[in-house]
């Protein structure tokens, strides 16, 4: 198999070639057919993330066809089509598993962080953790489904926890507020997406999805926000979505990594307002948000990249060339 491969923190990820993985038990070989490039991958890279194993093959949006079987496979045969998303394993047994909390498991394993993702021509899934991708997904071009794996499940997630409120603000308008945008405007809600100053291409593309107003970060919605999802990873955007966001409103915080969140006046806080995080997700937000997904006809806007061009995908994505999500096609 071939392979993007970061053997150090803050190099360029490296061509390598190497020998194909033979699934363990419970586990599959997938031939990758599409691998999305999240804003995790950049943080991984950097070093913003703790204890990665390494070296390590990034990628944690996985679209590919399953190529061998491990013993103990249930419900998955050769030549099926799945979807391989960030959470790689739970332990199954920690507190957090036991009350169905598995996305805050005390013992997970994350698919290209601490075990080998996408950005190859295969990788190894313990298969309790794939979504089986059956009647229309099947049959779908895979760069269209492989942002659903994180950029569709993390802000399904923060869509939930952001509550039922009908006016939405979403800041930082990437591969995961285009797809939350779509979810929401299909819930009926009226929505407000928030751009780096000047980016009058990522407004005008939010558009284009129909949002009911794009402007600067910075800039005061044309309405108080019942809830705001922050996808960028700056913690100054905090207290300007606490400002943004009317009594008993909720911010959510959905990346992984953010920046320092700077101090602000208790008064922002107050009201009843609640702030929020994400943490990974379950295979019932998987399951639920595919199901949704399928029945709405939500659709990802992609840039395609070969495999060997993931460095330049990173750097475009790091840049904010890319409007919509990055996809590596192997």
């Amino acid at each position: 198999m071939q392979a993007m491969v970061l053997n150090r923190i803050g190099e360029p990820l490296k061509w390598t070639e190497l020998p194909d993985k033979v699934p363990g038990a419970g586990e599959i070989r997938v031939r990758v057919e599409a691998c999305g490039v999240c804003r995790t991958d950049l943080h991984l890279i950097d070093g913003e993330l703790a204890d990665p194993t390494l070296p390590v093959i990034p990628g944690h949006e996985i679209v590919g066809r399953v190529a061998a079987i491990g013993t103990g496979v249930e419900g998955l045969a050769l030549g099926d089509r799945v979807g391989v998303p960030w959470l790689g394993h739970t332990c199954g047994t920690c507190p957090y598993c036991a009350a169905q909390r598995e996305n805050l498991c005390d013992h997970p394993t994350f698919t290209g962080y601490t075990r080998d993702g996408g950005y190859a021509t295969a990788v190894v899934a313990d298969a309790r953790y794939a979504f089986a991708l059956r009647g229309g997904a099947a049959q779908r071009p895979a760069a269209s489904l492989a942002p659903l794996m994180c950029a569709g499940l993390i802000g399904w997630r923060a869509l939930k926890l952001a509550g039922p409120g009908r006016r939405l603000g979403l800041y930082g308008f990437g591969a995961a507020a285009h797809l939350v945008a779509q979810v929401a405007a299909w819930q009926g809600r009226t929505v407000c997406a928030f751009t780096r100053a000047g980016d009058v291409e990522s407004q005008a593309f939010a558009r284009e999805l129909q949002v009911d107003w794009a402007g600067h970060a910075g800039d005061a919605p044309p309405w108080p926000l019942d809830a705001a999802i922050i996808f960028a990873p700056a913690g100054e955007l905090v207290p300007v979505a606490l400002h943004a966001v009317a009594k008993g409103g909720r911010v959510v915080c959905a990346g992984i990594h953010m920046s320092d969140i700077p101090a602000f006046p208790y008064e922002l806080l107050w009201g009843e307002r609640q702030l929020l995080s994400v943490a990974n997700l379950t295979r019932a937000d998987g399951a639920e948000f595919l199901e949704l997904a399928a029945r709405i006809g939500l659709v990802a806007r992609t840039t395609d990249y070969a495999l060997a061009d993931a460095n330049r995908a990173l750097a475009d994505l790091c840049a904010g060339r890319v409007q919509g999500a990055a996809v590596l096609i192997p």
